[in-house]
């Protein structure tokens, strides 16, 4: 039994909502910048469907760099590599938004009415409906994205806790749930970057850096993990890894910040791809 699950396991097709194909839908040179995954034909939506919305953002992906002194500063509840999106975005009109909703629940009620004793024709409707009203207060509350547009939300997390990709899939997928967005959007961190954060760790004095970007934080396979998995539900979702050519200056930063310890910045394919529950 055993060996027939197995091969049935293994001969099983794969069902994915990962598109294969997402040529020829952003500019020269983004791939370079970065890492795409689109799911449930998010790429596709936007082009289309969210014009205007999908080259706003992709224009101003193209203009966004991360300096390296960006990186090692403390930015205390937002980063200044955050605040620097939001100097982008803000001014064309994408906004911080949340939604709230209370649910109704029409109860419909049917009753009939008794036959006449002595077996004589009724007069009038056999049955009567009457309805109930019941409200669910603040059913949908507390879903907040960091910038919304149109029908487009876009989520960025350059350094948070890996649990926090679980609320911003569950907003995502609130917000197109309610019809509010079309399509979502979600920055993060390509591990890509590792090398580049292992070369900074052995060329400055901070004992936490491992801790402050370590696998438990927001990194890309932590996002694809959820999103395999379904946590995205039926929405939409463009993901895009930052990749090393967006920190423009590290080349520059690294001539004037010579390697003082041998610090390791361990960032395994295992560490970084395992359910924060693993």
């Amino acid at each position: 039994m055993t060996d027939l699950f197995s091969c049935i396991h293994d001969a099983a097709p794969i069902i994915s909502a990962l598109d294969t194909d997402v040529d020829g839908l952003f500019p020269p040179g983004f791939h370079e910048l970065y890492e795409v995954h689109s799911y449930r034909n998010a790429a596709r939506i936007l082009a289309h469907a969210c014009r205007d919305e999908f080259d706003e953002i992709i224009g101003k992906l193209m203009e966004f760099r991360i300096r390296t002194e960006e990186i090692v500063t403390s930015g205390g509840n937002k980063s200044r590599i955050a605040k620097n999106m939001e100097d982008l975005l803000n001014p064309l009109g994408w906004n911080e938004t949340r939604i709230q909703g209370d649910l109704f629940i029409r109860k419909i009620i049917t009753t009939q009415e008794p036959r006449p004793a002595d077996g004589s024709r009724r007069k009038g409707p056999a049955a009567r409906q009457h309805e109930e009203i019941y409200k669910v207060e603040r059913f949908i509350d507390g879903h907040k994205i960091d910038f919304v547009k149109g029908r487009v939300s876009f989520d960025m997390e350059w350094n948070s806790k890996d649990q926090t990709f679980d609320r911003d899939l569950y907003a995502a997928r609130t917000f197109y749930e309610c019809g509010v967005v079309s399509a979502g959007v979600l920055l993060t961190r390509s591990a890509e970057l590792a090398p580049l954060f292992q070369d900074i760790a052995r060329r400055v004095d901070m004992k936490d850096f491992h801790n402050k970007y370590g696998a438990s934080t927001t990194w890309m396979p932590k996002l694809l993990y959820r999103l395999n998995a379904g946590r995205g539900g039926g929405c939409p979702i463009l993901v895009l890894g930052i990749r090393p050519g967006l920190v423009a200056d590290f080349e520059e930063w690294k001539q004037a910040h010579p390697v003082i310890r041998q610090a390791r910045f361990e960032m395994s394919e295992a560490a970084l791809a395992e359910d924060e529950d693993g």
